[in-house]
């Protein structure tokens, strides 16, 4: 196959004939390695009309090239990079000139500087990974994911899977998640106020861009899931925080004028905090006072294995007050990025139309392949499995912590898959994260999730998720050594 013709145009500022510039363009292009020995040149017809040039005068630019070895020729298939052709030189390529853009004026809306931190790309290459929101790989079926991938590609869904959904959803996904998946949180709903996301960030982005304006108020628990701050503050809204306790959010503090209360109530992050029931009425009962709308995030809810956890809040409301989301990428892994939003059909039909103009749908493939895992039982088959070696892990690391004497300051009472810890006042755990990467722990500190400018430094998030069992002991003791070294030295 020769070489795309639209890779190759003029320079407009050169200088010289039209066949020297070609030449140039040529040879430039196999010395930049753009253009390896054995790679066929567009035929001349081709790239006569693309520069729009007579086909004689890139004849004669492709001879000239033959005649200094850049080129050869083979009977009538055409012209192909020469196998004596000079080696591509290791120098930097040509710098494309100083940017002219002054950027602070021309960008008009900022998405950088927010909390959200960066996470590390290399966790697998660590001993004693205590991140969160990473999957075990060995805990997943390959198998079964390839065979429902394999099936989603055959010829029987060959045309829902190459066509274009426009602003709907995979019907078979959709079915799976109104009948088995919601039922399980309490949740009625029809196909229509259903909705695939990106994931649940994607689904809390929608929601703010749907639901808030600059005048608008939205209420959002402190700590709190950091992105979700970052995408409230890129709104512009006006952004109370609420002070969670050990039952969650208390909806005594939301001030008059909220428009939008950001909550996740079945397993509050960081905290994993679980809100009672009595308190989640309450918070419906508060909402309907302000006659705002609640936007209930219910993370990790799979994770439930030491018992069953509370019904949604979603399955509560009586009034259409709540906007449920769901995502799959804690379930099934992360980089699925597939998610669900649940709400009342008018809220619904505007974000099917916002996510139309920003993304058309989730990919075709991807939604049909998680509607047959779904289906076929394997979903199932994968909570059991995680909810059983979660719960040997979480016994394991709570036993290393009691033995250590570390400081536990939230467990998910369902099961959950991290502990959110506080170590004694004054100690940063930013700092120690950094040395504790050094020697192959990663935690992740609980900076981030608190507003500031007077964030806490002492809290920080380990998870059982992503590390065997047989480690846990032994990272545990390297973050306890750490803390007391910490303390004993002063470095706080």
């Amino acid at each position: 196959m020769a070489a795309p013709v639209e890779t190759f145009f003029l320079d407009p500022d050169a200088q010289g004939t039209l066949q020297a510039q070609i030449q140039q363009m040529i040879a430039e292009a196999i010395l930049s390695g753009r253009l390896p020995r054995g790679e066929k040149l567009p035929s001349t017809r081709k790239l006569s009309t693309h520069l729009g040039v007579s086909r004689i005068t890139v004849t004669l630019a492709y001879t000239e090239l033959q005649a200094n070895d850049y080129l050869s020729s083979k009977g009538r298939s055409g012209f192909y990079v020469s196998e004596n052709a000079p080696e591509p030189p290791s120098f930097q390529p040509r710098a494309r000139g100083e940017d002219k853009v002054d950027w602070h004026r021309a960008i008009g809306n900022h998405f950088t500087g927010g909390s959200t931190p960066q996470k590390p790309q290399n966790w697998r290459q660590q001993k004693y990974p205590f991140i969160y929101g990473q999957a075990d790989p060995k805990l997943f079926d390959h198998n079964a994911w390839r065979l429902c991938a394999l099936r989603a590609l055959g010829h029987k869904d060959h045309e829902i899977m190459m066509g274009d959904y426009y602003d709907q959803d995979d019907p078979q996904l959709i079915e799976f998640i109104a009948r088995h998946i919601l039922p399980r949180r309490g949740i009625l709903a029809r196909p229509e106020e259903i909705l695939i996301t990106l994931g649940a960030q994607n689904a809390l982005w929608m929601a703010a861009q749907i639901l808030l304006t600059q005048r608008r108020t939205a209420a959002i628990e402190d700590p709190c899931y950091y992105s979700l701050r970052d995408v409230l503050t890129q709104s512009r809204c006006h952004l109370v925080n609420i002070p969670v306790d050990r039952d969650g959010l208390p909806p005594e503090m939301l001030p008059d004028g909220t428009d939008v209360i950001f909550s996740t109530p079945s397993h509050h992050s960081p905290t994993t905090a679980t809100m009672p029931i009595e308190r989640r009425k309450a918070l419906l009962a508060r909402a309907k006072e302000l006659d705002a709308v609640i936007v209930e995030d219910d993370y990790d809810f799979e994770m439930s294995f030491l018992k069953p956890p509370s019904p949604a809040l979603k399955s509560l409301d009586r009034e259409g007050r709540v906007i449920y989301v769901g995502s799959f990428s804690k379930s099934l892994f992360p980089g699925l990025r597939l998610g669900y939003m649940v709400g009342s059909e008018p809220f619904i039909r505007e974000a099917r139309a916002l996510r139309s103009a920003v993304l058309r749908h989730p990919p075709g493939l991807i939604q049909r392949t998680v509607a047959y895992f779904l289906s076929l039982g394997h979903y199932d088959a994968l909570i059991r499995r995680m909810g059983s070696a979660y719960q040997e892990r979480r016994e394991v690391m709570n036993q290393a912590i009691e033995e250590t004497g570390l400081t536990i300051a939230g467990r998910g009472v369902f099961g959950g898959s991290a502990f959110w810890m506080r170590a004694p006042d004054g100690v940063d755990m930013d700092k120690l994260a950094g040395q504790l990467n050094a020697k192959g722990v990663l935690i992740e500190p609980g900076t981030p999730f608190f507003r500031g400018p007077n964030q806490p430094t002492n809290f920080y998030r380990i998870a059982y998720s992503s590390i065997p069992a047989a480690r846990i002991p032994e990272g545990i003791s390297l973050i306890a050594d750490e803390i007391t070294s910490a303390e004993r030295s002063g470095a706080r």
